[in-house]
């Protein structure tokens, strides 16, 4: 009976070991489970890596965007600078103007008693010049300035005849050119589409300085853009050709006659302000023809054209 005892203490280590084994098979799963410190960490939002990655992939669109307006906003400024040029003897704007005709010495001085007949013309309300705006025209002495103004009016033309004869005393009269009187009525027709040009790109150019801010949504709306710009700038082109014509010619009328002493300027800082006016509304066109076919819109993401994986844009 000696060997009961070892017998009962054999299986009652077996049994130990059996129900420790079973434990064991049951906790190992529950603590395989059970997630890390690190596997609790909450990941990126994936909203946010996508607004990274429009906002990372956007961003050469955004630039190209903000020059377009950036340059809209300077063909305004020299647009306004043309419109306010002559209206008012202030000290910038009298010397902004298309052309400028100089009657001081409309006798030549070798004329027995010129001085005393240039005298007499101004004493009967001849000025010594005259120079034209695109609202109206200014006139004054040499010596003294600009005296007066004409009253802005929409549609403006300047008529030389009209102006000398309407300042000189009842029955005096005055020879001019045959250049100058033949083109009369084509400088009244250009004048007018200039001014009408110069006005609407004035406004236009305006309205785009915000609207172009949309080019960074879509291609189309570069393709939209593009256009307009493209109308913005052939208007601003057409008036500055226009304008350089008139200028010009009449230049050139007015001093082909060599018996009148009569003389004519260009206006520098009107050419200076209405051609870089041109070149702004130029180069926004070009960019937004760019942007056209170039450069990732938003638009190209959310339609699925463009995907976004880990921040960066990708082609599909």
């Amino acid at each position: 009976m000696a060997f009961l005892p070892s017998v009962l203490r054999f299986r009652q280590r077996n049994a130990s070991e059996k129900r420790s084994s079973s434990l064991r098979g049951t906790q190992s799963p529950t603590l395989r489970s059970e997630p890390s410190t690190s596997d609790t960490a909450t990941p990126p939002s994936n909203s946010g890596i996508i607004k990274t990655g429009i906002k990372r992939a956007t961003r050469l669109r955004r630039i190209f965007t903000y020059s377009a307006s950036f340059s809209y906003l300077c063909s305004f400024v020299f647009l306004i600078l043309v419109l306010i040029g002559n209206t008012r003897d202030k000290p910038v704007l009298n010397d902004i103007y298309f052309y400028k005709l100089v009657l001081t010495d409309i006798i030549p001085m070798s004329i027995p008693n010129a001085s005393l007949i240039n005298s007499i013309a101004q004493s009967i309300g001849l000025h010594d010049f005259y120079q034209v705006g695109l609202w109206n025209f200014c006139e004054g002495y040499q010596n003294v300035g600009i005296t007066s103004c004409s009253t802005p009016q929409t549609l403006y033309w300047f008529n030389p005849v009209e102006v000398l004869m309407s300042e000189l005393l009842a029955g005096a009269t005055i020879a001019l050119p045959t250049q100058v009187i033949l083109i009369l009525n084509v400088l009244r027709i250009t004048s007018q589409i200039m001014f009408g040009f110069f006005l609407t790109a004035t406004i236009l150019n305006f309205v785009l300085i915000f609207v172009s801010l949309m080019a960074t949504r879509s291609r189309w709306w570069s393709l939209f853009l593009s256009l307009t710009a493209l109308t913005s700038s052939i208007l601003v082109t057409s008036a500055s050709i226009v304008g350089s014509v008139i200028s010009f010619v009449f230049k050139y009328a007015s001093e082909a006659q060599s018996d009148l002493n009569i003389h004519a300027y260009v206006g520098t800082k009107m050419f200076v302000f209405m051609w870089l006016a041109s070149g702004f509304s130029l180069c926004s066109f070009i960019v937004h023809s760019g942007m056209g076919c170039c450069c990732v819109s938003e638009r190209d993401i959310k339609t699925g054209r463009r995907e976004v994986r880990n921040g960066v844009v990708q082609d599909n």
